[in-house]
């Protein structure tokens, strides 16, 4: 198999990841859009590319896999369909923001000869690939502890911004929860150390009173999501944050020492032990740059987020291509989508603890396979079934609501 026939649905994400989809060795064959002007764009880079505005359509077109870059509440009922074909799917956010939309997918993709994969690229950041290589060789014994914040605030007072990522009153940006968008944070630590989720509680962080342009239906800025883990430890992550300052860092600690990438350091790493137990060849504390490897620096320039877009693609393609099961499947993206899940369900039941069910056990899923509750509207313009924010009785001023919708028909 020479190139991987690759379909994307969704061209708002999906064309600014053509080109490293095409470096990772990749064939762009059909695309699936209703927005002429991003198909415009896209046939710039990919100008034989089949079209279409109808996605029973589209997954008939001969491909091997298909890349869904669709709203981030959505992809569960499309990834099934495909997976149904028996196209690889490589999906571009969380798997499933309902648990029985998780249960759907497991269950689909065990029944198919195509895998699912999360196209989670954070965990291929050069500091987080350093991290785990250092975990993985053992000097830092074994994990106890680990964090991962994804802090990512936006200005409520740039309206140009606002309607750009939240370009109708039901989008989903609005209307999500702040422990849902979670795999940047801690998809990296389970990617380094190997652990899984087991149980969850979470707390929220209170903002926004004061932000009069601001659309969500949330004040809250973060939820603040602790996990026990299969093995014991303790892992604190953030989902999207909007707090402090903007920036991405995660720090593993283990019995024997400690690693992290430096805030505001341009992807340092901080690698430290305690006086008594320091590696041969290294010192107490040791502060470095990673670097990718020289033969793919060329093609990691042309990726986005670092380097790292070009590395899921990469890692796609080989799995298609070596016939192996991806690290980030169905199982692994699930965990995290139920954690996210349940977090917002402790925030909204006073910081209770929940059990994060595992897809591989029947038993699990049965107890899921009809848990539909979303903080999101339905296709058809079904109510929420869940409150957006921690104060279920919140809602945007109308000072708010008539910023937004001026900025929008503006």
């Amino acid at each position: 198999m020479d190139k991987i026939r690759l379909g994307v649905f969704g061209l708002g994400r999906g064309r600014s990841l053509f080109s490293s989809m095409l470096a990772a060795g990749a064939e762009i064959v059909a695309v699936c859009e209703k927005d002429e002007s991003r198909i415009e764009e896209a046939q710039k880079i990919a100008p034989d590319i089949a079209v279409y505005r109808n996605f029973d359509e589209f997954i008939e077109h001969p491909m091997d896999a298909v890349m869904l870059c669709n709203y981030f509440n959505e992809h569960a009922e499309y990834a099934v369909r495909c997976l149904e074909k028996n196209l690889h799917v490589l999906s571009e956010t969380t798997s499933n923001t309902t648990m029985a939309d998780g249960v759907k997918l497991v269950r689909a993709a065990e029944k198919s000869k195509a895998f699912y994969m999360l196209a989670e690229n954070y965990p291929f950041m050069v500091f987080n690939q350093e991290m785990r290589r250092v975990y993985r060789e053992g000097s830092l014994g074994h994990v106890l502890f680990a964090e991962g914040e994804y802090n990512h605030p936006l200005n409520p007072n740039n309206m140009k911004e606002v309607v750009h990522l939240r370009p109708t009153p039901d989008h989903w940006r609005n209307n999500i929860p702040r422990s849902y968008y979670i795999t940047h944070s801690l998809a990296p630590l389970m990617y380094i150390t190997g652990q899984r989720p087991v149980r969850v509680s979470a707390m929220p962080v209170y903002g926004y009173e004061e932000d009069v342009t601001n659309p969500l239906n949330t004040h809250d800025r973060a939820a603040i999501i602790t996990t026990v883990n299969d093995d014991k430890s303790v892992f604190r992550v953030t989902g999207c944050a909007a707090f402090g300052a903007h920036e991405n860092s995660y720090r593993i600690c283990g019995e024997l020492g400690q690693i992290e990438n430096v805030r505001g350091s341009g992807n340092m790493v901080m690698l430290n032990y305690n006086k008594w137990n320091i590696p041969e060849g290294l010192e107490e504390h040791n502060f470095y740059k990673p670097e990718f490897p020289e033969e793919d620096k060329p093609l990691i320039e042309k990726a986005g987020h670092g380097g790292s877009d070009f590395y899921v693609f990469r890692e796609f393609v080989s799995c298609i291509k070596e016939n192996r099961r991806p690290e980030f499947d169905e199982y692994f993206s699930t965990t995290m989508a139920s954690v996210a899940i349940l977090a917002h369900r402790s925030i909204l039941d006073g910081n209770r603890a929940f059990d994060v069910p595992d897809f591989r056990k029947e038993e699990d899923r049965i107890k899921y396979e009809n848990d539909t509750l979303t903080p999101f509207r339905g296709k058809n313009g079904e109510e929420p079934t869940l409150p957006v924010c921690s104060d279920p009785e919140y809602s945007p001023s109308e000072k708010k609501l008539e910023a937004y919708e001026n900025a929008l028909n503006s």
